[in-house]
């Protein structure tokens, strides 16, 4: 079967390009990785990685610059060009501490350079000029049984990453794990990599749709304990399973460490600098009160003193959203009349108008909400 005329249209005419380029030189060159999978899984495909065959690395490069295509991992000979990245087929062996401390040996055998690939259903390949589908270790089966299952042990454990892979693959495609796969985790210590890897591959849960399988998965491996040093209540599942139904879509990154952290006693604020968060996750956990309850209208005015409840994370919760608007406070701060140049008028000045003006406002909370 010819699987290339099962890609998108749009996708389609990329692989043709992808031909022409390399027809002169090979007559082995395979879509690989994430984009297979995607194939097979019914996900929209972005994007496009292309294993090349046949080549030296020194015919590689050269052809790779004359295209024009930049060098992104060069030490790996990784090459980008039109937003699909070239490469070619290696087998990888740990030699030292961190991400980059692989010895890299390409070869020849497509079944050799499936094998560094972390799970069987990312390890499938197809090659750009037959159609033809290379799948060596089970890795259409385990999409259709929705399991995700490792390749080898050994090469497995030699990156650690692969266990917050695993959990962000759970979260998006709403996987189970195999429990060879599982026990093999289990095992694997996070102590060596970067918070900034971390984050990577955590962001990448923030921003899937099963959050709830992703904490569960999460929680099985003890990913919590490795990098936050702390256990979490299975009270959480049931607050992500309601996130799920009800998150705001310009929130959604931000909910999950709220939950995991608050379901812990712990503040999200220091979980999100635990894992070197960027600025914009720090402003936004700066204030965001948690209630494990749904809160009352003053506790909601009192929230929407300091922001619009659009942008407080606990606005997952059933009928939140409607008390709001009811409230005028959804999209906009609740001031209750307070005016600045009326302080002003009255003679507070510098830090003192501030205090002032919230002591005003939850007055007049106070007296909306008692009166």
């Amino acid at each position: 079967m010819n699987f290339i005329k099962k890609f998108p249209p749009q996708i389609i005419c990329k692989i043709e390009k992808i031909k022409s380029l390399l027809a002169p030189h090979t007559n082995r060159a395979y879509l690989v990785g994430g984009c297979v999978r995607d194939l097979f899984m019914d996900n929209a495909i972005s994007d496009i990685d292309v294993e090349v065959y046949d080549l030296s690395e020194k015919r590689f490069q050269n052809l790779m610059e004359k295209l024009g295509a930049s060098g992104v991992g060069k030490s790996f000979f990784v090459y980008k060009l039109d937003g699909v990245d070239f490469s070619l087929p290696r087998s990888e062996k740990k030699v030292g501490v961190g991400h980059k401390a692989f010895e890299v040996e390409i070869v020849k055998s497509e079944k050799l350079a499936s094998k560094r690939r972390d799970f069987t259903m990312n390890a499938l390949m197809i090659n750009i000029f037959t159609g033809e589908l290379l799948d060596f270790w089970g890795g259409v089966d385990s999409i259709y049984t929705k399991e995700l299952r490792l390749i080898d042990e050994n090469s497995f454990k030699e990156d650690s990453l692969r266990v917050l892979r695993a959990v962000q693959f759970c979260a998006r495609f709403d996987l189970d794990v195999q429990s060879a796969t599982k026990r093999v985790m289990k095992e694997i210590s996070l102590q060596d990599l970067s918070s900034s890897r971390i984050f990577w591959e955590l962001e990448k849960l923030f921003l899937a749709t099963h959050l709830s399988k992703g904490f569960l998965v999460a929680n099985e491996l003890g990913v919590f304990e490795k990098l936050f040093d702390s256990e979490i209540s299975m009270e959480a599942f049931d607050e992500l399973c309601v996130v799920e139904k009800n998150f705001e879509k310009d929130m959604q990154a931000y909910y999950f460490l709220y939950i995991v952290a608050n379901f812990s006693n712990k503040s999200v604020y220091e979980f999100a600098k635990t894992i070197d968060a960027p600025k914009h996750y720090l402003r936004v956990y700066r204030y965001q009160p948690f209630f494990k309850k749904i809160p009352s209208d003053k506790k909601l005015l009192e929230i929407a003193a300091e922001l619009p409840i659009s942008k407080w994370l606990g606005n997952y919760k059933p009928k939140v959203k409607l008390r709001a608007k009811e409230l005028g406070i959804w999209e906009n701060v609740f001031a209750g009349g307070v005016k600045i140049e009326d302080i002003l008028k009255d003679g507070f000045r510098g830090k003192d108008i501030k205090i002032e003006y919230k002591k005003r406002v939850l007055n007049e909370i106070n007296r909306r909400v008692d009166g």
